[in-house]
């Protein structure tokens, strides 16, 4: 049973800008190639950190507006001395939180939730930039073929995982929605077979309909 890896999944020819591209130049970047963010990398091409949307318009949300009724919250210094920034070094999140190539999804996905962060550049053993991934490529492991995700639990994880009959247990994916039917010879067996099928690529939940032939006690 093969998962894919950021590798698979991460866009591989990334923009990236440098510590001294201007601030009216990163705005452009992400016009220019439809992105929300770009790395920012060293001589050596290693990322020390990102420019996002979010940090570009502090710029616009710490400066006043004598229009505006509502009283905002006034910036902290590290806010304000970022939101005046005019290179993508003064202006970007750092240090880059990276993910290497061979990281499983689960892996980034968890990174990105802890880090609280919508994208990863993805680094070699160097350090150097070799792609970025994002949230929606994470996502795309769940448009897997439904017959695809079944076909890989059958041989896979049943036959050649756990050595079981053809006809023992049996698999019905719709929508990325596992059910299983069918018997095997003890119930330990069974929080097995659910915990392997649930980390198939493109499983959304596992219904287990399994019953035993054994009683655990025999």
């Amino acid at each position: 049973m093969r998962h894919r890896t950021v590798a698979d999944l991460m866009t591989h020819e990334v923009v990236r800008a440098r510590r001294d591209t201007a601030f009216k130049e990163i705005v452009r970047m992400l016009a220019d190639n439809d992105v929300t963010a770009v790395p920012v990398v060293d001589e050596l091409d290693r990322p020390v950190g990102v420019v996002s949307e979010a940090d570009l318009l502090r710029r616009c949300a710490t400066r006043t507006d004598p229009a505006t009724p509502v009283a905002l919250p006034v910036p902290q210094e590290w806010e304000r001395a970022r939101a005046e920034g005019v290179t993508a070094e003064e202006v970007m999140s750092a240090p880059a939180v990276c993910a290497q190539p061979e990281w499983s999804v689960v892996e980034a996905a968890r990174l990105m939730a802890f880090r609280s962060v919508k994208r990863l550049p993805v680094v070699d053993e160097a350090g150097r930039l070799k792609g970025i991934v994002s949230r929606a490529d994470l996502l795309r492991v769940f448009l897997r073929r439904d017959e695809a995700i079944r076909e890989e639990i059958m041989r896979s994880v049943l036959h050649e995982t756990l050595g079981l009959a053809p006809f023992d247990v049996t698999a019905e994916v719709r929508e990325g929605r596992v059910t299983l039917r069918g018997s095997v010879d003890a119930p330990s067996l069974v929080p097995v077979i659910e915990r392997l099928c649930a980390g198939v690529d493109g499983v959304v939940s596992v219904d287990a309909r399994i019953g035993h032939r054994v009683d655990a006690a025999s």
